[in-house]
């Protein structure tokens, strides 16, 4: 199968069988996902949501956070990974937002990536979900799914490299809807240890299947 037709195929599966994908991450306004987002790095949503409505009661604006302090902080997220550093990226990325955008998030990648904490990934992140911008964050279930599936090619090294090639073949009115699809394909079915083909329903346009089942699925039991 050539990769338009992965493409294609791809589009038309999920567009049908699950066209409303959103993140899974908890929030109310775009501070809160900001906060979310970066509180998410190596660390799972689940995690994140247990963690945020307490932080949220007490910094609720941009402003409660950057008049705080590390050690006013730290508490609230102790059970995330990397808490020190996330709790020092939090405060300056507050007093960024209060200081230069009248604490309001940026709807530009560029001016979101210059606050501290927030990678291209996480600005990816919400210039999709909140502004809706044909923006592809690669996280490593996009990373790993994309290449699995056929979308990308198996030498492309960087996340930066799978967006682009990503984002040039899916259409534009797609692409924050597709990031999702990705990432929940990945979390829940195409795992990375060991993916549950036998539950997929995408096998027949998966190039890992392909070159793991060949045309004998009813190998899967046996694996």
């Amino acid at each position: 199968m050539q990769r338009k037709d992965r493409y294609k195929a791809f589009l038309e599966y999920f567009s049908k069988n699950q066209p409303q994908a959103e993140t899974e991450l908890h929030y109310e306004n775009p501070y809160q996902l900001l906060v979310a987002v970066i509180l998410s790095a190596q660390c799972t949503d689940k995690r994140v949501n247990i963690v945020t409505p307490a932080l949220f009661e007490a910094f609720p604006t941009p402003a409660h956070l950057a008049a705080s302090h590390f050690d006013e902080v730290l508490p609230y997220i102790k059970s995330i990974s990397f808490m020190n550093n996330k709790t020092k990226h939090l405060l300056g990325m507050a007093k960024m937002l209060v200081e230069e955008y009248n604490s309001e998030v940026p709807e530009s990648i560029e001016d979101l990536q210059k606050m501290p904490g927030v990678g291209r990934k996480t600005a990816n992140v919400i210039a999709s979900v909140i502004y809706n911008q044909p923006a592809m964050a690669v996280d490593t279930h996009v990373f790993r799914v994309s290449k699995r599936l056929g979308l990308v090619n198996q030498n492309a090294k960087t996340p930066l490299e799978v967006e682009k090639v990503l984002v040039k073949n899916i259409p534009s009115e797609y692409v924050h809807v597709a990031h999702h699809w990705l990432i929940l394909h990945g979390r829940y079915v195409c795992v990375a240890r060991k993916p549950k083909c036998e539950q997929c329903k995408i096998t027949h346009f998966c190039r890992y299947f392909e070159n793991t089942y060949g045309s004998k699925p009813s190998k899967i039991a046996k694996d």
